[in-house]
């Protein structure tokens, strides 16, 4: 197509097999193993793009190059394509360079600067989304984490309370939308009462249907009324909705009858990613899994292994009648009106982008700070901090992706404040040697801080692993003076009474991690 465009005209007349490619987004980029840099995939989405035209890009592990890369692919591509990005922390989740916010629930400890906090997030965001090349965000995460066992949901929801859900869900859509970034509310009916993963497993709510409508259904109501562009299905099953069992991504009972006709949500619906064992583990293979997807009213197919194949087997399907034309037609109609959407605004002009790089690093230390929370009653003692004194340091990790970097930025930060510091890590693969050399470093430590990450990872298991549980169980006891504090959900801490202090911080990014530090300094 040459340039990429900034108004689209109204839905062209394609043949059959590109409108099906219009409604499959595949990924670019990986932060799975193997690990794959954003242009380091441009080649094999190019040659994708020759023999299935896909609608557009999940765009994972960016970099310095990935606009120029995201550009070079628009420009090869037959119909523009939408780039959306799973960036409820920020563009820096996927985009190095970028920033990284705070987890939503950090948000919520801000009281009354909550809801106006979100919108100028939303709003810098949009900025700086736009500027690296993507127009859909995957995010504000709608749930409502009624569930302190959820192993996926937790601190990426806003609240564990529903009305406040759904008003901080509201100004993420209002700002965002406004400004340019096409928002995706998720997922729906509601994740945050599992204690299982979707990725891994089919979770079940056993919900009435007057218990989803008080809760679950709340913000998702109020982000479809402040104009959402999208809804994300969930692999998750609602009996009292839909007595089959099946998951919302293959319900027409879900989808169609209260998304569409109960909520009057007019916009895209998205499935999760189809590679997720919650909706892949029902079908002997990918083109019959997507099959039953499209036909319960799923417009956009997200994360296909083969598309390919998947466009082919659907192009079969509505000559065997086996899928309408007229479904193909509906959600055809709805993806191009959100690339309508998408590209009717000009870019941003250069002094937008550089106030976006200005401000949003500044609002994500505010959003930082303010949510550092102190749990429980502990004894105090140990608190604040001494810099002048010897510190050590024992971080906890449960699990290790593959683009972890191999010390955390706690250390860092400490180091920075502190005039003698001993750090050290307990991960998945720690020894029996490693626990018994952080046992006699805590031994013997003058100021001692336990920091656990517990935080909502796709495929990983949720919480502490039992050895490094134990670990901080017996510190706790055998030392009254233990600073503990999670980087993450706060329900880990509950585990621990004996801390002297226990603080939380609702996430682990960088700038998180920093926050704690100075209140470890600061806090009288």
């Amino acid at each position: 197509m040459g340039t990429i465009p900034t108004k689209l005209p109204s839905a062209p007349d394609l043949p059959p097999r590109e409108k099906i490619a219009q409604l499959v987004f595949v990924r670019i980029g990986s932060n799975l193993p193997p690990v794959r840099r954003v242009e380091e995939d441009e080649e094999r989405v190019a040659r994708l793009l020759e023999k299935c035209p896909v609608g557009g890009l999940l765009l994972f592990n960016g970099g310095p190059a990935t606009r120029a890369a995201v550009d070079r692919l628009q420009s090869v591509s037959k119909v523009p394509l939408l780039v959306a990005s799973d960036i409820e922390r920020g563009v820096g989740q996927q985009v190095k360079g970028y920033t990284l916010i705070p987890h939503a629930m950090a948000f919520e400890k801000l009281g009354s600067e909550a809801t106006a906090m979100v919108g100028e997030y939303a709003r810098a965001l949009a900025q700086e989304a736009r500027e690296a090349g993507i127009h859909i965000a995957f995010a504000p995460v709608a749930d409502v984490n009624t569930n302190p066992k959820n192993p996926i949901i937790a601190t990426r929801a806003y609240s564990e309370e529903p009305t406040r859900a759904a008003e901080l869900t509201a100004a993420y859509v209002r700002a965002a939308e406004a400004a340019g970034l096409l928002t995706t509310a998720k997922h729906f009916p509601g994740h945050g009462d599992t204690h299982q993963d979707s990725h891994d497993s089919l979770p079940n709510v056993p919900r009435s249907r007057d218990e989803l409508a008080a809760c679950e259904l709340v913000p998702f109501q109020a982000a479809i009324d402040a104009g959402c562009s999208l809804v994300m299905t969930a692999h998750v099953a609602f009996p009292a909705i839909d007595p089959s069992n099946v998951p919302a991504t293959l319900s027409p009972i879900v989808l169609q009858q209260l998304l569409r006709d109960e909520m009057r949500f007019d916009g895209v619906i998205c499935s999760d990613s189809l590679l997720m064992a919650g909706v892949r583990d029902r079908f002997a293979g990918e083109p019959e899994m997507a099959l039953a997807a499209l036909s319960a009213g799923v417009d956009l197919l997200l994360d296909l292994h083969e598309p390919s194949e998947v466009v082919d087997y659907l192009c079969n399907c509505v000559v065997n009648r086996k899928l309408t034309p007229q479904r193909v037609d509906d959600a055809f109609r709805r993806v191009w009106a959100l690339k309508q959407r998408a590209f009717r605004d000009a870019p941003m002009e250069a002094s937008s982008r550089r106030n976006s790089t200005e401000s949003i690093p500044l609002l994500a230390e505010k959003v930082a700070r303010g949510a550092i929370e102190e749990l429980g009653e502990g004894a105090r003692p140990a608190l604040p901090f001494d810099a002048s004194r010897p510190l050590a340091a024992i971080l906890l990790k449960p699990f290790e992706t593959a683009i972890d970097p191999p010390e955390q930025p706690l250390a860092a930060a400490l180091r920075e404040r502190f005039r003698d510091v001993t750090y050290v890590q307990i991960g998945p693969k720690s020894d029996a040697a490693a626990y018994q050399s952080a046992r006699e470093l805590a031994a013997s430590a003058k100021q001692l801080l336990v920091a656990m990450i517990v935080r909502p990872a796709a495929w990983h298991a949720f919480g502490l692993r039992p050895e490094q549980s134990e670990f901080v169980r017996q510190l706790t006891r055998e030392r009254g003076d233990v600073v503990l504090a999670s980087l993450g959900v706060p329900y880990a801490l509950q585990d621990y009474p004996d801390a002297a202090v226990r603080v939380c911080a609702y996430s682990d990014v960088p700038v998180s991690q920093q926050a704690l530090v100075e209140f470890l300094l600061s806090v009288e």
